[in-house]
């Protein structure tokens, strides 16, 4: 038995945190039904992020509204909304995504929700909040991304402000949101009442850069500082990066930058015998690392650096991940159908419980796929 199982959620959002959400939560045992307009749907149906179509859907939408059943209702007609609230009044879990005043127009913000149903738990995305100068902003992943200085610690010194080249504001807004539901859900086994869970794509950007951030707020104001060499964190030592070798890439992460130069048989890394210099004088010591870790293949220098307990990894090509026995070890990959002929492979719920490895064949459904069935399970 999964852990959620039992819980009805009702997912009214779109794009990607809400959607997100809704399918971890499905993951968990929990039956998500996926509520669009008739017709078109929602909008992510057609959000790309390449060519590439699974029926007359993109791969974005199929990835993260697998597992959940359909219903397409028109909140707008009477008729449609009047059955919504009776689902509504049986659910354990709202989520919603709309922007700050949709929901309020419709009848089915919080406070209404509240009325018909006391112990539901109602999960809100936005993407500043509900007050202030950016909240009518459209809560795009990019947008958020760049209003949050988050590029300003990607790409070295000389480059523009790079993004990070993943849908990272709504990735964590979901995960947080699940946290928050979750958290809602035990309150509510506890108190018998539910609550609203509100999130933004804003503060979660903000919390991802928590470490650094925390060390601007307390170092006088100074802003990052990205190296000039293989810049992979703004703020860390040499000889933190990523570098080329004879035949690949391979990562470096923190250690003492004396004893890395006597493992790789570099002597003039042992002349920083200084901590603070490796702070200082970080774009010197990488600079002579770029040179030589050229001089040997990757498997040469993991040889050498991992017996003695040195972080460093090989950088893989998703080719050779998928091949490793390492990831294989993981069972990561779930293949995912429909009943009418729409197969794929994804990844599946990362979490494990009691040992247990979660998959689901269950696909995204077609829009409004499974309206008899809940209909008449349901008296709507």
């Amino acid at each position: 038995m999964r852990p959620l199982e039992g819980l009805l959620v009702l997912d009214f959002s779109q794009f990607l945190a809400g959607p997100s959400a809704a399918m971890r939560l499905a993951d968990l045992g929990a039956r998500v039904i996926k509520i669009e307009r008739p017709g078109s749907g929602e909008v992510g149906r057609q959000l790309y992020i390449s060519n590439l179509k699974l029926g007359t859907d993109s791969t974005l939408f199929h990835s993260i509204n697998r597992n959940k059943e359909g219903l397409a209702v028109d909140l707008k007609n009477a008729d449609d909304l009047a059955k919504v609230k009776k689902l509504v009044a049986q659910a354990d879990v709202i989520i919603q995504n709309f922007r700050p005043g949709v929901m309020e127009r419709i009848g089915l913000h919080y406070e209404a929700v509240k009325e018909i149903n006391p112990r539901i738990v109602y999960g809100v995305v936005t993407g500043y909040g509900n007050k202030g100068p950016w909240k009518d902003k459209p809560g795009q992943d990019l947008l958020v991304q760049s209003l949050s200085g988050l590029p300003w610690l990607n790409g070295n010194s000389d480059m523009p402000p790079t993004p990070f080249g993943l849908s990272v504001a709504d990735m964590f807004t979901g995960a947080h949101l699940v946290q928050g539901i979750l958290a809602c859900l035990v309150r509510r086994g506890i108190t018998g009442e539910g609550g609203l869970v509100e999130v933004s794509l804003m503060e979660s950007v903000l919390d991802l850069q928590f470490e650094v951030l925390t060390t601007h707020l307390n170092d006088g104001g100074r802003l990052p500082q990205r190296s000039a060499v293989n810049n992979a964190n703004a703020y860390l030592s040499a000889p933190y990066g990523i570098y080329a070798t004879q035949d690949g890439f391979m990562a470096l992460a923190m250690m003492p930058v004396p004893k890395l130069g006597e493992l790789i048989g570099c002597e003039a890394l042992q002349a920083y015998s200084d901590p603070a210099t490796w702070f200082s004088k970080r774009d010197e010591i990488k600079h002579l690392l770029v040179t030589h870790m050229q001089t040997r293949t990757t498997a040469d220098w993991l040889s050498i650096l991992e017996p003695q307990d040195v972080w460093c990894a090989e950088v893989q090509t998703w080719h050779k991940l998928l091949a490793h026995e390492g990831f294989l070890a993981l069972d990561a990959i779930q293949e995912v159908r429909r009943d009418d002929g729409i197969e794929f492979r994804t990844t599946r719920c990362p979490i494990h419980i009691d040992g247990a490895i979660y998959k689901s064949e269950k696909a995204a459904p077609r829009v409004g796929q499974h309206n008899q069935e809940i209909m008449d399970e349901f008296n709507l």
